[in-house]
């Protein structure tokens, strides 16, 4: 059977670029809690670990959006998601402004995390039934979107941050946000080609595993959470730590923005690789060089080179993700990608979530960043090590290569 003629085409394209630009403004508030953690540490007066609290929340709530979001999507289509994905983050938006502590803000930034997941796996699983032939590039694409908004609005925001208080930055985001993702999210139109996901699924069944779907999935979420824990001490933490160096919030804004840029470009990178080599030996591939790049940073805390690491990091970490969600398309039912692909993000970001918090907590017994970065390293080779099993007891048939 032959793909739908809407599967890579010109309409497909559009739809990407829709996509991507939803996903740019749809995750500011994942980045947001970020740049303003150490003024809201300061405000409220608790330690780093206390501080690191309302990441962790947002990134549980991201985590369960991703999830929720993405098996609603299934059902629902994409449009309705957005829509009510849209309700929560304006309502999370506006009680921080007025938010009296850090455990309400905590609470509300959950709120936040959930209506953020609607921009990330729900259309990555969206836009994997619009491609065929460059489904690589075209998820990996989608999942630039949350790099891309992590390398620009940091930078943004600070400087509201810095002139007006942490509060005005959801004041602008709760009128930005909506005006932004709203219309561009009616303007997609239907979820999926008619006929793709039979042919999705047909692709699939050329796909040879020695795991059950179901062992499958629960292998790639625990190894998500290995390379997340490991990813998230420089992404969480790397304006603290720059602060506490000395070097102030905007270089460390500065250099969340350097490595996330980095990650767009593995991104794109790793999609284009994926579409030749397949999405489970990019995974691997990704896993290894994070965990190399974890390791430079142990000897550089000068300004030059933790600019020069940061970087590095990026362009090593950033195809990660997005290659959980090729692999699921490449082994996994195709009418089951929203849930499937949205269980699997949710348990890398539960890694970026307990990362974020073990990361302050690790600080606050040691006054440094320095077991942290031990601590990532030892969680991404326990993620490479899964990887590898499946990997090796889970291959594509040559009718893969041959189809692509």
């Amino acid at each position: 059977m032959t793909p739908s003629p809407l599967v890579d085409s010109r309409a497909a394209w559009v739809r990407l670029a829709i996509s991507l630009t939803i996903g740019v403004v749809g995750n500011i508030g994942m980045w947001a809690i970020i740049v303003i953690l150490p003024d809201v540490q300061q405000e409220f007066n608790v330690d780093r670990a206390d501080a690191s609290l309302p990441y962790t929340l947002t990134m549980i709530g991201f985590a369960l959006g991703n999830f929720y979001l993405g098996k609603l999507a299934d059902k629902l289509g994409i449009f309705k998601v957005l829509l009510l994905a849209c309700g929560m983050l304006c309502s999370g938006y506006f009680l921080c402004t007025i938010a009296p502590n850090i455990w309400a803000f905590s609470a509300i930034q959950l709120i936040i995390g959930i209506g953020t997941g609607a921009s990330f796996s729900p259309l990555m699983a969206d836009i994997s039934h619009w491609f065929f032939r460059r489904r690589g590039i075209a998820v990996a694409l989608v999942a630039s979107g949350n790099y891309l908004s992590g390398a620009v609005w940091p930078i943004l925001l600070n400087d509201i941050a810095s002139q007006e208080g942490w509060r005005e930055v959801y004041h602008y985001l709760l009128f930005f946000v909506p005006v932004i993702v709203i219309p561009l999210a009616y303007v997609m139109g239907p979820s999926m080609p008619t006929t793709n996901a039979v042919v999705s699924t047909k692709i699939q069944e050329s796909h040879k595993t020695s795991f059950s779907p179901s062992t499958l999935q629960y292998l790639l979420a625990i190894a998500g959470v290995g390379c997340c824990v490991a990813m998230s001490m420089p992404q969480v933490h790397i304006v603290a730590y720059c602060v506490d160096l000395g070097y102030g919030p905007a270089v460390g804004a500065e250099m969340l923005s350097l490595m996330l840029l980095g990650g767009v470009f593995s991104r794109i990178g790793s999609g284009l690789l994926a579409d030749k080599i397949g999405g489970m030996a990019t995974l691997m591939l990704g896993a290894i060089l994070q965990c190399l790049a974890l390791f430079i940073y142990l000897p550089f805390d000068g300004l030059v080179p933790l600019y020069i690491v940061s970087l590095i990091f990026g362009l090593s970490q950033g195809g990660i993700v997005p290659s959980y969600a090729l692999v699921i398309r490449e082994y996994l039912p195709a009418n089951e990608a929203g849930q499937r692909i949205g269980f699997v993000v949710m348990a890398t970001i539960w890694g970026m979530a307990l990362g974020g918090w073990m990361s302050g907590w690790i600080y606050d017994m040691t006054q440094s960043y320095q077991l942290a970065f031990v601590n990532g390293i030892a969680w991404n080779i326990l993620n490479i090590a899964i990887i590898m099993i499946v990997f090796f007891n889970g291959r594509p048939s040559s009718k893969l290569s041959h189809a692509r």
